[in-house]
């Protein structure tokens, strides 16, 4: 117990210190609550007693966004250097170093994996990640074979296993400018094939008659980007994962919309800590879709 001015302060909640670091990291209370397998109320909650407990104003809410406030960002680090001390007294009793694997497919990832992935490790230090990118397909039959504990990718429509976790919607994207030169088929930048995208995209080009030939075949997201902002090419991606260069060139260009797709989670781990890891992890992708 810490004494202040002669009188007798109680320690923070720590649960409310995590709710609140993910609230900021995820910029959304329902991300935050699906992260703590709990309900937006019991965040909100949780968060007010905080504050109060604080006599600070850590949040500012309003009906489209949620954003620390200046005494919140002040408060931020503090909060995550309590919970690492937290997390390194906890982990200096656990006997052994759990692992997860997990795959996560080219059109789920996205371009900001990395800071998920930052964010999810943070919150538990002993925990070893390795993570596999690649073709949902790829991915399904390595989890089946138990190379992975999880995969979030592609839903396949055939297996009556997986958690939809977003509708993903998919657009024409090409640097601003890009002119499709007249008598020509359609310049295309796509993942190599097996990808369901590709394959929903050139079935949409074919029952519209629209002729295309692949210019560029990348093995993943990051190479077909980089082939979009060199002008190469047009290709079907979604906001969160083309360049910040290109613009939605579909309506312009009288190309046909292409379904959307459904990321779903397939996994078989059942240990707390795991599923929490995972928890977080799906909670900060949907933080980045458009939805």
């Amino acid at each position: 117990m810490i004494i202040e001015n002669g009188l007798a302060l109680r320690p923070l909640d720590l649960d409310a210190v995590q709710a609140f670091v993910l609230v900021a990291d995820l910029a959304s209370f329902t991300r935050a609550a699906e992260a703590l397998d709990t309900t937006q109320s019991a965040v909100s909650l949780k968060l007010k007693r905080l504050e109060g407990r604080l006599g600070r104003r850590l949040l500012e809410r309003t009906p489209r966004r949620v954003r620390l406030s200046a005494e919140g960002v002040t408060f931020l680090d503090a909060a995550r250097e309590l919970l690492s001390a937290h997390e390194r007294a906890l982990s200096s009793h656990v006997s052994a170093r759990m692992s997860l694997r997990i795959g996560i497919g080219d059109q789920a990832a996205g371009t900001q994996l990395p800071t998920l992935l930052a964010k999810v490790g943070a919150y538990d230090r002993s925990l070893h990640f390795e993570v596999r990118i690649g073709s949902s397909r790829s991915l399904l039959a390595a989890y089946d074979s138990n190379e992975l504990d999880a995969v979030i990718v592609c839903r396949d429509t055939e297996r009556p296993d997986g958690e939809t976790l977003f509708i993903e919607p998919h657009h024409w994207y090409a640097v601003s400018g890009w002119e499709q030169s007249p008598g020509e088929p359609l310049r295309l930048a796509s993942l190599a094939s097996p990808c369901t995208v590709r394959g929903l995209a050139l079935k949409a080009l074919e029952e519209a008659g629209v002729a295309w030939s692949e210019v560029f075949v990348g093995g993943g997201i990051p190479a077909v980007s980089a082939a979009v902002s060199a002008g190469l090419a047009v290709s079907p991606l979604t906001r969160r994962t083309c360049p910040p260069s290109a613009v939605d060139v579909g309506a312009r260009l009288g190309l046909p919309e292409i379904p959307p797709i459904e990321i779903a989670l397939y996994t078989r781990t059942t240990e707390p800590r795991t599923r929490e890891a995972i928890r977080i992890l799906v909670a900060a992708l949907r933080a980045t879709t458009s939805s």
